[in-house]
């Protein structure tokens, strides 16, 4: 500890310096930013709340996708019963109906997109949970496709966006 007047060196003990009576500065100690291990803790602890929140959105899209077919199947190819018919279910002029034709040749790729988005979904939360190196990038893809189912999807993909991104979450999870 050095005098901020004249330069002088002075014991830490010492309240004022020798040579130009000046007050010393009060030694205060350094205090480390975060604790590395803490930090490192409480980063793994949001990245396993992630893992279970796709999870959780790989379940929930599934349901809803396998609810939305049902419901597509019920109203467009009369699944009500004999008493009640679909508006679709009208022949057109030629005497051919939309859904002999349409609605089946479409169900496959209705079905393939809810299978690849929960296969996604899954995917992300496997790897978070097991902080695999693809886990990070795999988990930032589904955030993008996920923004703009509003409104879970897009709090999701938010809050994995905030969670992944940046270059000190990208130190945090790479240390995992």
């Amino acid at each position: 500890m050095y005098c901020s007047e004249c330069g002088q060196a002075l014991a830490p003990s010492q309240a004022f310096c020798p040579n130009c009576k000046r007050t010393a500065a009060p030694m205060f100690p350094v205090v480390p930013p975060l604790f590395p291990g803490f930090q490192l803790d409480r980063y793994a602890g949001r990245v396993k709340a992630l893992g279970i929140l796709w999870f959780v959105y790989a379940g929930l899209s599934l349901l809803a996708g396998v609810a939305g077919l049902v419901f597509m199947k019920t109203v467009f190819f009369g699944g009500f019963g004999p008493w009640m018919h679909s508006p679709w279910m009208h022949p057109l002029t030629h005497g051919v109906m939309p859904s002999s034709w349409f609605f089946p040749s479409v169900l496959p790729f209705i079905w393939a997109f809810i299978l690849i988005r929960a296969s996604l979904a899954v995917a992300a939360g496997w790897g978070l949970l097991v902080h695999a190196g693809w886990g990070r990038p795999v988990a930032i893809l589904a955030a993008l496709f996920s923004l703009i189912k509003f409104p879970l999807g897009t709090a999701l993909g938010i809050f994995t966006l905030i969670g992944l991104l940046g270059y000190r979450n990208t130190q945090l999870y790479e240390q995992l």
